[in-house]
């Protein structure tokens, strides 16, 4: 399996400018064979919670519409960050598009303390199948509740897939945290990050691969745009921007 992060730097509240920028690193996914791309926390907004209330959406939003096209049209996975409203609230949630099945909207649980001022917990959705792996999600402080990631494990998961947005002074305790958790459970770990100015937050990059030993496999750089894959069978690393 060949599996793509991404790593951006988001146009503040700017939906559609973000589509578009998705789309260019999306096409640059499938000329190299990606079987899923993943984008940082909140991707398509930025990290704006006084935004929230205007920008949140819901999986079935129509400009969202082309992403399910590209995902039946090249069998790839696509999962990308943003605000969705549901009957509580506002949660920060990854909308997943597989090919030829139904939306999934995978939402934070676990806030980050602060976040309860503008979002609402949320519901975790299981792992997706891929083939022979399973692929289990987490979106940034989730990373930091053990119970997140041994529930992934107890599910199954050979895969662990983080959607984060890290600052400069958080960045690398949470590269240690998500090392250990491959480790502890033996599975393959990527970290999709944001870089630039997103809210109150300089971004830190270093979107990373780590092997089921927890051992960093590759990493991006902390400025630029670009995306990543690594292929869990010849465990060969790639960046592209």
């Amino acid at each position: 399996m060949k599996i793509c992060i991404a790593q951006t730097k988001p146009i503040k509240g700017d939906i559609q400018k973000n589509i578009e920028n998705h789309m260019k690193l999306i096409v640059l996914s499938i000329q190299n064979d990606a079987d899923i791309i993943v984008f940082p926390e909140l991707s398509l907004t930025g990290y704006e919670p006084e935004l929230v209330k205007e920008l949140a959406t819901t999986k079935n939003d129509k400009r969202f519409d082309e992403f399910q096209k590209i995902s039946d049209l090249s069998k790839i996975i696509i999962g990308f960050g943003l605000p969705t409203k549901n009957k509580e609230g506002i949660c920060i949630s990854m909308l997943l598009f597989q090919p030829n099945k139904p939306r999934i909207t995978y939402s934070k649980e676990y806030l980050h303390p602060g976040e309860e001022k503008y979002f609402v917990s949320g519901e975790n959705s299981p792992p997706i199948t891929f083939e022979n792996n399973k692929l289990a999600f987490a979106i940034c402080y989730e990373t930091s509740i053990p119970e997140h990631s041994e529930k992934a494990f107890k599910n199954g998961a050979n895969i662990y897939i983080a959607s984060v947005l890290n600052s400069i002074n958080g960045v690398d305790k949470d590269i240690n945290r998500i090392s250990d958790i491959a480790k502890k459970y033996k599975m393959t770990a990527v970290m999709a990050n944001l870089v630039g100015k997103s809210g109150e937050y300089d971004c830190a990059g270093k979107s990373s691969v780590w092997n089921n030993e927890g051992l960093l496999i590759g990493q991006l750089d902390n400025t630029n745009e670009g995306i990543a894959i690594f292929d869990t069978e010849t465990k060969e690393f790639s960046k592209y921007s």
